[in-house]
């Protein structure tokens, strides 16, 4: 540290001595002021030649971190007509002016009044100017400068991270790159050897090395093996000054690891297993696990097994379990103690992936024997089928054979076997079983549309040990027959509207249907739709078969009045497919109802008909008629008799009958409440009303 703080004020001492050099104005000209043509006008007037003020400036210099006693001389302004009576003053604005600059307003120098630091600002632009001291009027235009505070070697260099993490792969050529590590420095690099670095290894010889520029890790080692060393710490310098004394430095940490490479062969650590297999196993038990070693990790150390010879080999298989890395042996098809008692294996291990690069190192596997024993046992009964399919027709009378299951005991001994059905899968007891042959019959007839499959499990015990037990699933269908009519689909509705004879039908039909059959589809569709005989030739509407399991109902007249009938009930006759075909009858409900023009629906409602507010001519005639007769009869004769009353009342009823149908319908129901009141008007026999 001694070293730098002699070295720091050796720089500031002839930086000082260079700038004074460098911006002496009686020494260099740099501002000495160019004159050139300008006019200016005196008090009186007159025309002054006089030149216009150039000012030239170059940078100045300051040396970052200057600690001295005294403000350092930036440097000094000075005008020509300068000539030293006090009269001019120098005016300094810009960055850092009256805070950083100060500037002796007589003389011209400025001063930098504050230490500075590059790395926080490299330069500061700044105005000067001369001015009449008594009126402040400008002498010289401003001009511009610029004040670089130069470097010197302060700042350590500094890595980007604390720490590095790299990779390589195991026996790599000596010179394999690693990893580049990357340190700067705060310093200017334009200025002298401050920024310029220099990488050295301090720790990690002999393994790695790393080149002073550019400050790359290399492998300086060959054959570096993972299995040997996995994780390297290494330690990095960088160093500025070019690495040279008194530069100062900085370090950082790069943790290396060896990845894997397959160069090591799986070995058994043994020539030769022993395992044992009782008869009584069944395919896929495992028998026993090998394991081969192999040090690699990850996929080059993955190893996979195979029986590559041996009296074993259709008797055993093998498989490989990625997770432990071992063979494992597993019983292939049932071995038998009284025909053969041991068996030979030659297991091969060999890796899964291979890397060309040390294919010298191989051959990558390797060879075990496995003697494998079978031991004796006495065995439950062995049914000759893992599991039994049966079926049988719906509706089948109780007593009926189902099907028939089959055990036997593999010993030598051969014990007789009694059948049963485990009861919790036969809940419903729709089965028995003969305990001795193993006949399934049904207990009770079965429907196909409640269930379709029924599944048990029978059991087969030998006689003389009841806990030598076997079973087996069986699944028994139910076979459909014809015994469900079809019927409609859903509950259909038809609407048409009421009409006039005139009007054409029309080509859409007033509902399409369809049918739902419960039956398999062997029984079910095709669905044939049609009416009942009796009424095949129904004057009122028809039905089409599409002969895509629907059928369309159209009328076949017009004219339909709420008034006459609202309500139609239609029987259509479904058919179905199946042998013997069943079939059903069900009900249309058509109503007729009220439509606009275009045929829209409106109601449906009976609806209570009144007459219109603006009757037609011929309806007002036959009122007009009926006035008439009804006053004018008896002011030509004598007070009605009962008779002629009951005959003047069916003469209004006709005429009102003839108004219905030739003049207008709705002139009836006005009529049936006008007719007695006009009666009484007429008479004047208020007695009558209460008669009739």
């Amino acid at each position: 540290m001694k070293e730098n703080y002699c070295l720091q004020a050796a720089l500031v001492c002839l930086g000082m001595l260079c700038h004074s050099q460098a911006f002496a104005p009686e020494r260099r000209g740099h501002l000495r002021p160019s004159f050139h043509g300008h006019h200016e006008k005196g008090k009186e007037g007159q025309v002054l030649q006089r030149s216009k003020r150039g000012w030239v400036w170059n940078q100045f210099f300051v040396i970052e971190e200057y600690t001295g006693p005294d403000p350092v001389l930036v440097g000094r302004l000075h005008s020509d007509i300068d000539s030293g009576d006090g009269n001019i003053k120098y005016i300094l604005s810009g960055e850092g002016a009256g805070t950083i600059f100060v500037i002796d307003d007589k003389s011209g120098n400025i001063h930098a009044t504050k230490t500075l630091d590059r790395e926080e600002r490299a330069q500061y632009t700044l105005m000067a100017q001369a001015v009449d001291r008594d009126t402040n009027r400008p002498l010289e235009p401003p001009s511009e400068f610029i004040v670089k505070v130069q470097d010197i070697n302060d700042n350590p260099p500094e890595f980007l991270h604390e720490t590095y993490h790299a990779n390589v792969p195991e026996r790599s050529n000596v010179g394999t790159s690693v990893i580049q590590v990357t340190a700067s420095d705060a310093d200017d690099p334009t200025y002298g050897n401050s920024a310029k670095l220099v990488y050295s290894i301090l720790e990690g010889q002999p393994y790695f090395s790393v080149e002073a520029q550019t400050g790359i890790i290399r492998t300086a080692l060959p054959n570096m093996d993972r299995e040997a060393k996995e994780e390297y710490h290494v330690v990095i310098q960088a160093k500025d000054m070019g690495g040279h004394m008194g530069g100062l430095s900085g370090t950082t940490k790069v943790t290396i690891t060896l990845t894997d490479v397959n160069d090591n062969p799986p070995k058994f650590p043994q020539s030769v297993y022993q395992m044992s297999v009782s008869e009584a196993a069944v395919p896929g038990e495992e028998v026993g696990r090998v394991k081969a070693k192999d040090p690699d990790i990850g996929e080059n150390g993955l190893v996979t097994y195979n029986i590559v010879d041996g009296d074993g080999m259709e008797s055993f298989e093998i498989t490989t379990d990625y997770e432990t890395q071992e063979g494992v042996i597993k019983l292939k098809k049932p071995v038998d103690f009284e025909t053969k008692r041991a068996y030979s294996l030659k297991v091969e291990a060999a890796n899964v992936h291979i890397d060309p690069k040390f294919i010298s190192n191989g051959p990558f596997k390797d060879t075990v024997t496995v003697k494998i024993a079978v031991e004796d046992a006495d065995e439950p009964p062995m049914f000759l089928a893992p599991s039994y399919i049966h079926e049988v027709q719906e509706n089948a009378a109780a007593g009926t054979v189902v099907g028939r299951v089959h055990a036997k005991d593999p010993d030598a001994a051969n014990s007789p076997i009694r059948y049963s059905i485990d009861r919790h899968t036969d809940l419903d007891r729709f089965f028995t079983i003969n305990p001795e042959d193993g006949f399934i019959k049904t207990t009770k007839p079965l429907d196909r549309e409640e269930t379709a499959w029924l599944n048990i499990t029978v059991f087969a015990a030998e006689i003389h040990n009841r806990h030598q037990e076997a079973k087996v699933p069986v699944a028994i269908r139910v076979l459909d027959v014809n015994d469900n009519a079809p019927k409609f689909a859903a509950p259909y509705e038809g609407f048409i509207c009421e009409s006039d004879q005139t009007k054409p039908l029309s080509n859409q039909p007033i509902v399409t249907i369809s049918a739902d059959d419960k039956d398999d589809t062997a029984n079910g569709p095709r669905f044939i739709f049609s009416l009942p005989p009796e009424i095949i030739h129904n004057p009122n509407f028809t039905v089409r078969d599409n002969r895509d399991n629907t059928a369309g109902v159209y009328a076949r007249r017009g004219g339909f009045s709420r008034q006459k009938q609202d309500l139609y009930l239609l029987p259509i006759v479904i058919s179905d497919g199946g042998i013997p075909p069943m079939s059903s009858t069900n009900t249309l409900t058509i109503k007729v109802c009220g439509c606009d023009v275009n045929g829209a629906l409106l109601s449906c409602n009976a609806e209570a008909y009144i007459l219109n507010a603006g009757l037609s001519t011929g309806a007002l005639i036959a009122i007009l008629a009926c006035i008439v007769i009804l006053l004018g009869c008896p002011s030509l004769m004598e007070p009605p008799s009962p008779r002629e009353d009951m005959r003047l009342l069916y003469l209004g009823f006709q005429l009102m009958l003839f108004s219905y149908v030739k003049i207008n319908r709705r002139f009836c129901l006005l009529g049936v409440f006008i007719l007695p009141f006009l009666y009484v008007v007429a008479t004047e026999s208020p007695t009558t009303l209460m008669s009739l």
